[in-house]
Formats: C-alpha cells, sequence, structure tokens
C-alpha cells in the first residue's frame, strides 16, 4: 500500500478540514467515502476526484457523487437512503480472516452493527459506509 504522503498529496492531509466545510455537499460525501475506503478499510488510492476509485481486495470501489437520470438510467435517480435501516441492496465484502479484520477496522475507526456472527455457511457482519449504505464483511466457512 502506498504511503499516505503518495495518495492525493493535499487531500488527506486536509481530510478533516475539509469534510467540515464540504459535509452536506455531494464533494464532502465523496471525500468522507473515500476516507472510510482508504484509511478504515485499507484500501488503495487509484483515482481522487470525480469519481474516486480506491483499490480493495480484488476489486475496485468507485465512488460517485449520485445524480439524476442520465440516457442509460432515464428514470433513475441515486441518493443517499432516507432510511438507513431500510435497504434493497448492499456491497458485500468477502475475507480470508473475518476476526482479524473485525478487530483492525474496529481500531482504524469502523463502526460495526454487530460482532461477526457465525450463520453456518458464513461468518458475517455489517457495518455502514458514511452515508448509510450497509456494507457486508464475510467469511465462507464451506462451500456455498
Amino acid at each position: 500500500m502506498k504511503d499516505r504522503s503518495e495518495i492525493a498529496p493535499g487531500l488527506i492531509e486536509g481530510l478533516e478540514t475539509a469534510v467540515d466545510h464540504a459535509r452536506g455537499s455531494e464533494t464532502g460525501r465523496v471525500i468522507v467515502e473515500y476516507g472510510l475506503y482508504t484509511e478504515v478499510l485499507g484500501g488503495e488510492s487509484v483515482l481522487v476526484g470525480e469519481p474516486s476509485i480506491v483499490a480493495l481486495a480484488n476489486g475496485w470501489v468507485i465512488i460517485n457523487v449520485g445524480g439524476g437520470p442520465t440516457e442509460d438510467k432515464p428514470s433513475v435517480t441515486l441518493e443517499t437512503p432516507a432510511d438507513p435501516d431500510r435497504t434493497s441492496s448492499f456491497l458485500n465484502i468477502r475475507v480470508a480472516d473475518i476476526q482479524a479484520v473485525y478487530a483492525e477496522w474496529s481500531q482504524r475507526g469502523a463502526e460495526f452493527l454487530t460482532p461477526p456472527q457465525d450463520r453456518g455457511a458464513e461468518i458475517r457482519c455489517y457495518i455502514r459506509d458514511p452515508d448509510g449504505h450497509l456494507i457486508e464483511v464475510g467469511q465462507t466457512t464451506r462451500a456455498l
């Protein structure tokens, strides 16, 4: 992983200030999301801006500001959930050692809804991103 000074010079150093000034704005939300995926979950910066991209495990998390309909989604508006306790989808991250990830991410500031729960075929727990979107973190215990 890159040293903090190599990741978006000026952005990380001013993250708290930028968030304080921009909280509630679309740009501020992207900065907060970026901080979760890089600083708390340990992802590596690929691109900072609009959109921001973070390499996490075997994939990329792409952080957009959302917005209104476009040609390819003419009737869809992307926005943060009005009620974070009601959702129709969530990001699902699989890890090799959920207990280690739970301890490490908790130490970095992740707030889990519960500790990891053994569900038989998997052990899982959930966190929320700064906009309230649900993220499942799980470890497969046998073939699903």
